[in-house]
């Protein structure tokens, strides 16, 4: 497939491309972030995490100049057999598609598989670039016979390229925790500084919340469970094998099966170990349940990612997932705690909505104009849904007499 001074070529994963070549292009855009290195993708094609039977097809999309042969755009695209694993649900339109005895899978996706960290996706040097990958991405789907292509948690570059083809945008909300301690001296203007400690933190919430914070931290330390921080060296194999084995346990737990494999995690320790931290929890000299954040240092930004446990012990869900990475984000100066997709519940811990936002390519136009009419409507009550949350911040009012001290819990 060509066009003009590009060559457009179709792979069966990025494990075909150069992972320095991949990596540069990666570095060059706009909001990259870990999950997009080569390392990530290619661990999970090389562990069979995707591929195979899993219903995710990797067929990676390149666009090389054909004067010197440069990597000038790149996409990371699933053939997709079902709707798992996205965060961005589509069984609507699937079972829509159902009643009206029309396939709606195979289906094109631009996606990081089971992980709903935004950032860019489709990876150019350009703007002719992008949009020259955005046209192959519609023609590759129309070859594989795919009813539809879909981008899912992009950055505004690869939006602004998807609106300008007259793709469908779709909103939608998470939850991120932000390292700010606004503050307004007499003598000055409002000025946003880091948090000092988890207790500065903790200071700028609502009584109630902060009490509930404090409650649930004191109940699992009466509970005799205590937690250790790993990273760098301390982040062995010992700890790789007990996080796995709780993740699997938490998902057999639920009658589900992982996603992702032992040798995935096996790859990124041997890879990418400077981007994970894990909070262990035990009791009584055993551990007993752990959490696994991934970090990019450059943008300073933490992600919850996995969590898992070997048995219950009340409230330590909740600090194994928040309150130990946040103390960590805290002192190691981080800017953003991402908590993943959805949990209204995480708004009592700090995080706050963020707005996120996919864009669609529906083949069929009846289809098209339907789930565009929907997306509208949808869209419409994001933004009524996103004022409501706002209007019930965990924060102390700026304004409110409490806001003024620091009362304790």
């Amino acid at each position: 497939m060509t066009d003009g001074d590009y060559l457009i070529e179709v792979h069966e994963g990025v494990g075909a491309i150069g992972a320095a070549d991949w990596d540069a292009l990666l570095a060059a855009q706009a909001h990259p972030t870990p999950f997009m290195r080569h390392a990530y993708l290619h661990a999970l094609e090389a562990s069979e995490s995707v591929g195979g039977d899993t219903g995710w097809q990797p067929v990676t999309l390149t666009v090389r100049s054909r004067a010197g042969g440069d990597l000038v755009a790149a996409a990371a695209a699933y053939l997709k057999m079902h709707s798992y694993g996205e965060y961005v649900f589509d069984w609507a339109w699937a079972d829509a598609y159902r009643r009206y005895g029309v396939p709606y899978y195979p289906k094109l996706l631009v996606a990081v598989p089971f992980t709903p960290v935004p950032g860019s996706r489709l990876l150019a040097r350009d703007a002719q670039a992008r949009a020259l990958l955005l046209r192959a991405l519609g023609a590759l789907a129309r070859e594989a016979g795919c009813s539809s292509v879909h981008l899912l948690f992009g950055d505004e570059a690869d939006y602004d390229a998807a609106r300008a083809g007259g793709w469908m945008m779709r909103q939608g909300v998470q939850f991120h925790w932000h390292n700010r301690h606004d503050a307004a001296p007499e003598d000055a203007g409002p000025i946003v500084l880091p948090y000092a400690d988890f207790g500065d933190f903790l200071a700028g919430l609502q009584r109630d919340k902060r009490k509930k914070i404090a409650q649930e931290r004191r109940r699992v330390a009466e509970a005799g469970v205590t937690f250790e921080t790993l990273e760098g060296e301390r982040l062995d194999q010992a700890a790789w094998d007990f996080f796995h084995a709780c993740y699997r346990n938490t998902y057999a737990e639920h009658h589900s099966t992982p996603y992702l494999t032992r040798d995935f995690f096996a790859r990124m320790q041997a890879t990418m170990d400077g981007n994970w931290v894990m909070f262990v929890a035990s009791r009584g000299g055993r551990r007993v349940a752990c959490s696994l954040i991934a970090v990019d240092h450059a943008e300073g930004a933490a992600f919850g990612r996995y969590w898992g446990a070997l048995e219950w012990i009340p409230n330590v869900h909740f600090e194994a997932c928040y309150y130990q990475p946040l103390q960590w984000c805290i002192a190691n100066r981080f800017r953003r705690f991402e908590g993943g997709a959805q949990g209204e519940h995480k708004m009592a811990r700090g995080l706050m909505p963020a707005r996120t936002q996919s864009a669609h390519w529906i083949a069929e136009p009846e289809f098209a104009r339907a789930i565009g009419s929907h997306l509208r409507q949808e869209s419409g009550s994001i933004d009524e849904y996103l004022s409501e949350l706002d209007d019930r911040s965990p924060f102390k009012a700026p304004t409110s007499p409490e806001g003024s001290g620091s009362e304790g819990a």
